[in-house]
């Protein structure tokens, strides 16, 4: 079972759509996920544009990939090294802790990351 960044079993982040590398609605990793998405977080305009105008399109549907496309308020596992990115140009969306990957603290301490938090 993984964990969360507190040490304890990681929550689904969005079973509607299903996120995650294996679409099972949970921010879990492992050696397949290369772009480590391990960051359960809650999509604003501001993240959706940045994502966009730096290479990923995540508002627009795919509907090869079942993908629906994101809106402001969706959740979504976010790779590690976008979400930081973004929190560097201070574009970073909220997060939920509970269901981000412990993973994350490999490059973002917890302390900066409870900045960001949101209730689930």
């Amino acid at each position: 079972m993984a964990n969360n960044v507190f040490g304890e079993a990681l929550i689904p982040c969005c079973l509607s759509p299903r996120t995650g590398f294996y679409r099972d609605g949970y921010c879990n990793t492992d050696a397949l996920d290369s772009a480590t998405h391990t960051v359960c977080a809650v999509m604003t305009e501001d993240f959706l544009s940045f994502s966009l105008a730096t290479g990923n399109d995540l508002s627009t549907p795919r509907p090869e990939f079942n993908f629906p496309g994101l809106k402001p308020g969706d959740k979504w596992c976010v790779c590690l090294t976008r979400w930081l990115h973004a929190y560097q140009e201070k574009k970073a969306p909220g997060v939920i802790l509970e269901a981000t990957h412990e993973k994350t603290l490999e490059l973002i301490a917890l302390e900066e990351l409870i900045k960001y938090a949101v209730k689930n």
